[in-house]
């Protein structure tokens, strides 16, 4: 492992010159939902992070939200009526009769139906949503979606365990307001979804560094640059297996760094998998969680409003233990190497300790190629200055369903009387059982010692108001009784208090 990087309590990676508003979106229920038995991807991950989160006091840092899930309107503003209306309607009980939908919307391995599938998406793209909609409003510098970073999805097909892709959703909503967006894509797979759907505008940057060559999805070749008004507004660096954490500081800071000096975005989304960490049982590369989270820390020092988003992760304590201490870069707290212990404690075994370390894996990517494939990024890089398209086209200011802020504003109050935030009771979540397998990882990882129910969550068919805000005090208490049970011994109910979410919901601790 390379030791270019500094310890894990450096202040290298946080310090009081680098601290921002924080805005971190957690929904408890998340972790409830599981695709199939045996399919690598499991929310369960979100939680994981979310405990490390908590228990290291990160919270204190940064406002915690719970983001209304998105509704079917707001997932249409990307997909198609009918994929969003399949989506929403197939459950494993009636799949047999939507047979030839499936085959249609490529939905079946990879992407299976299961139990609360419409609902999954919906507080995965909502918490996206709703952190690029506070940034729009300038009410943070960073927004935090973890269960978000799905970039497979296309306009109406699933692909790559995600179906809907909350990431564009994302940056739609920042399109209202910013001219430019910068996505970046960290993730060993190629963000081929989101680029899709910007690859013919300049208002739109998208830069991924992935595994290219008979690996998923197949696509993000160096010469995919994009088209028309978009031509070189694509940026691909296709890597091969085993780079490493100096390696990939090499080649990604000076990109980056050219693409903000050409392209000068007024915000940036950051997709943060974690796939591309050593030992992933999907992924291919050799990074350390300091060297991934450099990426994160990189970016973060040009003080550009970023929602950092997850993605992949299949190894799911390394997953974990990456967003949390990233979580930590971003608020510029320090984390202690050792541990604190938390209801998953024997997940991390048996060193216990706040690490990913990097493996002997062969690199097998040579300086001259990583020259050669810098060399012409930065070549089409300066053929974009500054998205000229827009220089002169006076974005509008409208809300996220179009119309003043006021409109909406009165849309909310309608809503919260008619459509009701139904949550799940902790009676309903205990009288469901998962699985003995459900959590279950590799050879490698203990099998998870708590069975998690899995359910189907109403979800609240409302308008989403960006100029809500919660009670500070509120929100930490909801976080902490989503964590204290286990721990202390002690369960509390929260109500949400926020001046656009007064309809009670009862948040179960887990």
């Amino acid at each position: 492992m390379s030791n270019s990087f500094a310890p894990i309590n450096s202040s290298s990676y946080s310090g009081p010159s680098q601290k921002k508003r924080v805005a971190y979106f957690y929904d408890s229920d998340v972790g409830n939902y599981a695709y199939v038995a045996g399919h690598p991807m499991k929310p369960h991950r979100i939680r994981l992070a979310h405990s490390l989160i908590m228990n290291y006091g990160t919270y204190h840092l940064m406002e915690i939200y719970r983001a209304k899930p998105a509704t079917r309107h707001e997932m249409t503003q990307f997909h198609t009526d009918e994929y969003i209306d399949f989506l929403q309607k197939v459950t494993p009980d009636n799949m047999d009769s939507f047979s030839k939908e499936q085959l249609k919307y490529n939905v079946g391995d990879d992407c299976p139906v299961f139990d609360g599938l419409f609902e999954f998406c919906g507080i995965s793209a909502g918490g996206s949503m709703e952190g690029a909609a506070r940034i729009n409003r300038g009410k943070c510098d960073i927004a935090v979606n973890w269960a978000g970073g799905l970039h497979h999805a296309k306009k109406s097909e699933a692909s790559g365990f995600c179906y809907v892709n909350d990431i564009v959703l994302g940056i739609i909503e920042l399109l209202r307001f910013k001219k430019r967006v910068l996505y970046i894509d960290i993730d060993v797979h190629h963000g081929d979804g989101v680029e899709e759907a910007f690859y013919t505008t300049d208002r739109v940057m998208t830069v991924s560094f992935h595994k290219y060559g008979e690996y998923f999805p197949g696509t993000g070749e160096l010469r995919d640059i994009g088209v028309g008004q978009g031509k070189n507004y694509s940026v691909n660096f296709p890597l091969r297996d085993g780079i490493d954490d100096v390696t990939y500081k090499s080649i990604f800071e000076p990109v980056i760094e050219n693409v903000m000096k050409y392209y000068q975005p007024e915000a940036i989304v950051l997709q943060c998998g974690g796939d591309s960490l050593s030992g992933d049982r999907l992924g291919c590369f050799n990074l350390s969680m300091r060297g991934h989270a450099n990426c994160v820390k990189f970016v973060k020092s040009f003080n550009v409003p970023t929602l950092v988003l997850g993605g992949g992760g299949y190894t799911m304590r390394n997953v974990a233990r990456t967003w949390a201490f990233e979580t930590g870069v971003l608020v510029g707290q320090e984390l202690s190497s050792t541990l604190p212990y938390n209801e998953y404690y024997e997940y991390y075994g048996p060193d216990y300790e706040l690490d990913v370390r990097a493996s002997n894996m062969e690199n097998a990517n040579s300086k001259e190629y990583l020259k050669k494939i810098t060399d012409q990024v930065i070549e089409n890089l300066k053929k974009t200055t500054f998205a000229p398209s827009v220089q002169l086209t006076e974005v509008p200011r409208t809300t996220i369903l179009g119309g003043t802020e006021e409109d909406e504003n009165i849309a909310n109050d309608m809503d919260e009387d008619e459509n009701k935030d139904v949550r799940t009771t902790k009676r309903q979540f205990d009288a469901r059982v998962s699985r003995d397998d459900e959590f279950e990882e590799s050879g490698d990882e203990r099998e998870a010692f708590a069975a998690y129910g899995i359910h189907r969550q109403t979800g609240a068919n409302k308008r989403r108001n960006i100029m809500d805000h919660k009670n500070s005090s509120s929100r930490i208490m909801e976080a902490q009784a989503d964590n204290s049970k286990s721990s202390q011994g002690l369960s509390h109910n929260a109500t949400n208090t926020a001046k656009g979410d007064s309809v009670p919901e009862t948040v179960t601790s887990n």
